[in-house]
């Protein structure tokens, strides 16, 4: 920034070109994980220092285990301190950072299976050394094993050329861990880490890790059994028990449990903030090594948490240390403002008058003085943001709808690999956009319901919803499935009933699916039969553009208390921009099948095998570690 002040035209110019303010100002799952708003560390820092001291404890070995709540009312900074926590972690790197929010708590009565997905999509995220959590656990693993001190960008670099010399060598460094960590009872969790070195594999390693089964030719080349146990809850928990023990060797897991307020409840009629509070309560007790963060709204903790059945045990485990978040007062509000005009006007390398310009710090302590929350003082903001005497600009009602939209399309860029196997989400955000457009007529079919399909227990899983609808004056029952499983048994289990158009009232079957379907299978035999002719059915194949933007809107939809936008206004946007309408996956699932197999579908079956890489200025010294490395092995 300069060092003289900059004229007020140069100034007058930047604001009129832009509002600062004019941004989602929700605090979403991504912004967690990205630095998206100026932070001001004194606010609140009373609730992020207790955290803070919390890991030190941990690290010094004076606590094992901490459990803190979080209290405070909606927009007062709970994600916010959340996301502080995060990029201190980051920075320390003697911990590592869990993040569960409103989007993964979708099924409560699969908690168990819920976090481990959460669990392995928060280690995805990058940590201290610049690479994913997962990658810099699996280098601690083999530096501690082979008494090394490489780094995980070594690892990663050198990992296909050895892979390609040595292509049992995940076994054999499996087998080496394992002498070390005799606690770990499914030796493939160990497996599936290493192989998070390898650019080829960790995709499919971290699905291994979340609980997903693997098509067989992927599991069989990585050695990863795909799971035989009906009981997934069970399973799920000892996974992430395991995953966090081996972690807790060598880190402090921080754990947030964020979102938790929702009168939504699982079969026994527990609320989402009574389901967690529980499953953090049962964490404590087995983790060895960790803190648990639970926020709130102070009635959440009051009328929920505190009147479930044996409330003082779990009390006394995440609620060991409450904090209530504060109010902002007039020193707070003038901080806070000045530290995103700073942002500002340093982006236009500009020097204003004074550091809240154009406002008026009398205002801004005024305004102090009715201890607001952040989220109003930024609205504030938002709404007042001109030059000094002129009127504020008229405001587009569903301008908000599309600041939530571009925000939560933009994230997708990023975040679209942590749903786009979630079959029964995709399927969610497809019918979403058909209810939209009920009434309408989008390729000759006229939408006239959107409906679940009734099935007996033994067929649940498999079908999605039915579109009810007139097409040239007939009747028509279009049953959708999404079936982005892997295994050839679900897979054939879904078609099996997708082609039984009498047992499931349909008049036409529709698969949306990104993968293909294995020849030789019965899967692929009862494709042959949905696509033919007599049945007339239609395989449509799912790309990451076309589900993104019904993804998105569904989120905003998901959250729209945060982001204060009504179902109203937000069917409005998705008609005034044909969100739903002019979508190709909406369009294909109405317009006449063509019978035919979509080209481009992925084929999962297909194993690459690892080529040496060689890097011209290879590092001599980790060369020679490898070239140890693999005759301590025998290889």
């Amino acid at each position: 920034m300069n060092n003289s002040l900059s004229s007020y035209s140069d100034l007058n110019k930047a604001i009129t070109n832009h509002n600062p303010f004019d941004r989602s100002l929700v605090v979403r799952s991504h912004d967690i994980w990205n630095q998206s708003f100026p932070d001001v560390t004194s606010i609140n820092a009373h609730a992020s220092d207790a955290v803070f001291q919390s890991i030190d404890q941990i690290r010094t070995g004076k606590r094992s285990v901490v459990g803190i709540t979080i209290k405070a009312e909606k927009g007062l900074g709970k994600s916010h301190l959340m996301s502080r926590i995060r990029r201190h972690i980051q920075c320390e790197g003697d911990s590592f950072f869990v993040y569960m929010s409103e989007v993964d708590y979708s099924d409560l009565n699969k908690i168990h299976s819920k976090f481990l997905t959460t669990l392995t999509n928060s280690l995805k995220q990058i940590g201290n050394q610049g690479v994913m959590q997962w990658q810099e656990l699996a280098t601690i693993l083999l530096n501690e094993v082979y008494k090394s001190n490489h780094t995980p960008q070594q690892l990663i670099k050198r990992f296909p050329g050895v892979l390609a010399q040595n292509p049992k060598i995940v076994d054999v460094l499996t087998a080496n861990v394992l002498k070390l960590k005799p606690n770990i009872q499914n030796p493939y969790i160990i497996q599936a880490i290493l192989w998070t070195l390898s650019s080829d594999k960790i995709a499919f390693a971290i699905n291994w890790l979340s609980g997903r089964d693997l098509a067989q030719a992927q599991a069989d080349a990585m050695g990863l059994p795909n799971t035989s146990s009906e009981d997934t809850e069970s399973e799920a928990l000892q996974t992430v028990c395991q995953i966090l023990d081996l972690i807790g060797d060598y880190r402090t897991v921080v754990t947030c449990f964020d979102e938790l307020d929702s009168v939504n409840c699982n079969k026994q009629g527990f609320t989402r903030s009574q389901v967690v509070a529980v499953f953090a309560k049962d964490l404590y007790s087995k983790i060895k090594r960790g803190v648990l963060i639970l926020a709130m709204y102070d009635e959440t903790w009051t009328q929920q948490v505190r009147v479930i059945p044996e409330a003082e045990s779990v009390i006394d485990r995440i609620g060991e240390k409450k904090f209530d978040l504060r109010y902002l007062n007039s020193d707070d509000v003038v901080t806070l403002v000045s530290h995103w005009l700073k942002d500002f006007y340093d982006t236009n390398n500009l020097t204003p008058p004074h550091p809240v310009y154009p406002f008026d710090e009398v205002k801004l302590r005024e305004l102090g003085k009715e201890k607001p929350i952040v989220r109003r003082v930024l609205q504030w903001c938002e709404s007042n943001w001109n030059l000094p005497g002129d009127p504020p600009q008229p405001v587009d009602p569903l301008h908000k709808v599309k600041t939530a939209f571009n925000k939560e399309l933009a994230a997708l860029d990023n975040t679209i690999d942590n749903y786009f196997e979630e079959s029964n989400l995709i399927a969610e955000a497809i019918r979403f956009g058909l209810l939209i457009i009920k009434g309408e007529t989008v390729e000759r079919v006229k939408i006239e319901d959107i409906e679940e399909v009734r099935v007996k227990s033994v067929d649940k899983g498999f079908l999605n919803f039915r579109i009810v609808g007139k097409e040239d004056g007939r009747i028509v029952k279009i049953v959708v499935a999404v079936i982005q499983e892997s295994t050839t048994k679900f897979v054939s289990a879904a078609l099996k009933r997708l082609i039984d158009y009498k047992t499931f009232d349909m008049t036409r079957g529709c698969l949306v699916r990104a993968k293909d379907v294995k020849s030789n299978t019965r899967g692929k035999e009862y494709l042959d039969k949905l696509l033919s002719k007599d049945l007339g059915g239609e395989f449509i194949k799912l790309n990451i553009e076309d589900v993104k933007p019904l993804l998105a809107i569904l989120f905003v939809k998901q959250a729209c208390l945060d982001y204060e936008v009504s179902l109203e206004e937000i069917n409005q946007f998705i008609s005034q921009n044909n969100i739903a309408k002019h979508n190709y996956i909406i369009r294909e699932i109405l317009s006449d099948p063509s019978g035919q197999i979509p080209s481009g579908l992925i084929d999962e079956e297909r194993v690459t095998e690892p080529q040496p890489v060689l890097h011209k200025n290879t590092n001599e010294e980790l060369d020679t570690m490898l070239d140890n490395l693999l005759l301590k092995l025998g290889l």
